[in-house]
């Protein structure tokens, strides 16, 4: 499978797992705490962070009715207009390149969602690496077509998508001159639930669409992210707050420092663990080898004597005859005499 390069840094199934903090909206409206997300994600070692490139009006319309209202009940933004959540969730585009500088002062990515064509245009003034498909967005087709015109990276959500329906996004890239793409397994709930998440799903999108594939989670926690990294994801995006407990339209289920500290530090040790199909000892095991269990003479014997239950017993450490020739060697006699605590080889015999 292709490996994908993203400002030099190489991401694949040889490689740890490329993790991204997604801002979104838990700047609330302050440049300020947007730097400060920033700095708290590069000290959580995150290579890269993400925002969201749109206005409410390029998103949708300015009615507080109907459809354009939450009213579902459960959903975490119930009692407001799509235009207003909008409007207070979006990043101002005039903040996107101090943002842009203090995450390559800080030797982290950045990239972001673009949730129209204006939003690509402006984001190609920016230089920006590669660019993030919303789930939301992934049957956009224009949209897709215009994003892998650039021929830059596209890391794609799947939530809710059908097979045909990726593969009509897939194949738009790809005829438009994108080949280096990453599908996200990733559950449109917010917050997801681990048992929704079906990350089964991931190694079957890697073959099918030959492209590699990682997980866009908004699960609470790191457990869901750590097992995708055993199903082969590449790349892990979350969303990330510097406190739940100060609000913002994400919060809820984003991240905090400590726990964005943890999510790299064992999804690198998950990726780690995987290895590759091994029987018998690692190198790391050759001193315990000696730890067994084999066969010991546990009584002093003389030379013509036979081995019995009380004289030849299966004890650690290892450095006699395997305990499988136990009942082999009863009766046997040993031919010279031998002391306690001697190992049973061959040559006893």
């Amino acid at each position: 499978m292709k490996e994908i390069t993203i400002c030099n840094v190489k991401i694949g199934l040889n490689h740890p797992p490329f993790i991204v903090a997604e801002m979104s909206g838990n700047h609330n409206q302050s440049l300020e705490r947007a730097l400060k997300i920033v700095e708290t994600a590069a000290k959580a070692g995150v290579h890269a962070v993400k925002l969201q490139t749109y206005t409410a009006g390029t998103m949708t319309l300015d009615i507080e009715e109907g459809e354009f209202y939450i009213d579902e009940p459960g959903n975490l933004w119930r009692g407001q207009s799509l235009y207003k959540l909008y409007q207070k969730a979006y990043t101002p585009w005039e903040w996107h390149k101090p943002i842009f500088d203090k995450c390559k002062e800080l030797g982290l990515i950045c990239f972001s969602t673009p949730f129209d064509e204006t939003a690509v245009d402006f984001l190609e003034s920016l230089d920006v690496p590669c660019y993030k498909i919303a789930a939301f967005e992934n049957t956009d087709i224009p949209l897709i077509r215009k994003i892998a015109k650039t021929k830059k990276p596209m890391i794609i959500s799947t939530g809710m998508a059908t097979v045909a329906e990726l593969d009509e996004t897939v194949r738009a890239a790809r005829e438009e001159g994108c080949d280096d793409i990453i599908l996200l397994k990733c559950t449109s709930t917010y917050p997801a639930l681990p048992e929704n998440s079906n990350l089964r799903t991931i190694p079957h999108m890697r073959e099918l669409f030959k492209c590699q594939v990682g997980l866009s989670d908004h699960t609470l926690g790191i457990g869901v992210a750590v097992a995708a990294v055993a199903f082969g994801a590449v790349l892990i995006e979350k969303h990330f707050t510097l406190s739940r407990a100060e609000g913002g339209v994400d919060a809820a289920f984003s991240m905090e420092p400590e726990e964005m500290r943890a999510l790299v530090l064992e999804t690198e040790r998950a990726w780690q663990a995987l290895g590759e199909v091994k029987y018998g000892y690692v190198e790391a095991e050759k001193n315990s080898v000696k730890s067994r269990r084999s066969l010991y003479v546990v009584k002093d014997m003389k030379a013509g004597e036979a081995f019995t239950k009380e004289n030849l017993k299966t004890i650690r450490p290892g450095l006699g005859l395997p305990p499988k020739y136990y009942d082999i060697l009863l009766g046997k006699k040993v031919k010279r005499d031998v002391k306690k605590g001697t190992p049973v080889s061959w040559d006893l015999i």
